[in-house]
């Protein structure tokens, strides 16, 4: 990102990953209506593709929310992280059409208004075999909606990193109103163990993967007491890879403390684009590189190359008795700090 500038980074990876989403995609709603066609040759094509949409966005959403714990827990999986505002475009998709095609059948015969309908048609509030579970999922769908029309770099510019996240944490909220949706709806009608257990299995792994990764990172959060000069001791020099980072917890913040070329800088963990960890990236090209989305900082100012203006704070950092210490209290973003010197011009080792 610091040769050239495209308004959209299109590149042979997202075409790809596009590619094969949209195949799979293809395949599951052709297998799932030619086996409804099989079983259930009574079925008509409307329902059919309600089921097969209504189905495959499920799914899909249960990928999306499990993206980020496993990335957590492994970065081989960073390569759907990479990618996943595509594939949550591509669930909102299928959910749009699985609720216009249910609107149509279900609410579009009568004289009120399909959308009025599908609010007021069942009352039933006071009962739970009988609760009105479509309003849930239109809820969902607006959630999404609102989610997708947001998901350009456009947006999370125009209403900064903390705004777009949370925004895009009504994930959940979406979640929980779809698990209801489904529950009430379709397991009410069709009384399958095997829809159930499917459904539970799906909320259990997701809770689960979550629970799991942020049992993990607990440790992280932990933070480093300062020494008698302010200082907090870090970690050795040899406990540092070349080209990449300790994640520490200092003040209340995690920070990235990078080795590169000989020297140490500490800078901000949290990416300016979708708060992705720097701490887990690595440096290229002498550029501290976000392992989510690729954007890049220096790593002794914490700022994007040009043309990007991107930001984050940066530490003063000290190396002294092969002890790397930093000081705790942030320095505005983009402040240059000299880095310290694994081994000081006229010492024999680190100094």
């Amino acid at each position: 990102m610091g040769h050239a500038y495209r308004a959209v980074g299109w590149n042979r990876q997202k075409r790809l990953y596009d590619t094969a989403l949209a195949a799979l995609v293809a395949l599951y709603l052709a297998a799932f209506i030619g086996l409804g066609l099989a079983f259930h040759p009574e079925a008509t094509a409307e329902t059919l593709i309600i089921r097969a949409c209504g189905t495959a966005a499920l799914v899909l959403l249960h990928v999306v929310l499990s993206i980020g714990p496993l990335c957590r827990l492994d970065p081989r999986f960073l390569f759907l992280l990479y990618n996943r505002r595509h594939m949550g475009v591509t669930m909102f998709v299928l959910a749009l059409v699985h609720g216009v095609f249910a609107i149509l059948q279900f609410h579009s015969a009568g004289n009120e208004n399909p959308l009025v309908s599908v609010l007021s048609a069942n009352p039933r509030l006071d009962s739970l075999a009988q609760f009105p579970f479509q309003p849930l999922g239109l809820a969902a769908l607006v959630i999404l909606f609102v989610m997708a029309a947001t998901s350009h770099d456009f947006w999370l510019a125009n209403l900064s990193a903390p705004v777009w996240k949370s925004l895009h944490t009504l994930v959940y909220l979406a979640y929980g109103l779809l698990v209801m949706h489904v529950a009430l709806g379709v397991l009410q009608a069709q009384t399958s163990p095997l829809l159930a257990a499917a459904l539970g299995a799906g909320v259990v792994w997701v809770v689960g993967l979550h629970t799991l990764a942020g049992w993990r990172e607990r440790a992280l959060d932990r933070d480093l007491d300062p020494g008698a000069a302010g200082l907090v001791d870090v970690c050795s020099v040899d406990d540092l890879e070349e080209g990449r980072a300790r994640i520490v917890s200092l003040s209340g913040e995690r920070v990235a403390v990078f080795r590169w070329e000989g020297k140490v800088s500490a800078l901000s963990n949290v990416c300016q684009h979708q708060n992705g960890p720097l701490g887990e990236g690595r440096v290229i090209d002498g550029l501290v590189t976000c392992p989510w989305h690729g954007y890049q900082y220096r790593p002794d100012c914490g700022r994007s190359p040009e043309p990007f203006t991107e930001r984050v704070p940066t530490f003063a950092v000290h190396v002294e008795g092969g002890r790397v210490q930093v000081d705790p209290r942030p320095l505005p973003a983009g402040t240059h700090v000299e880095p310290a010197l694994l081994a000081p011009e006229g010492a024999g080792g680190p100094g």
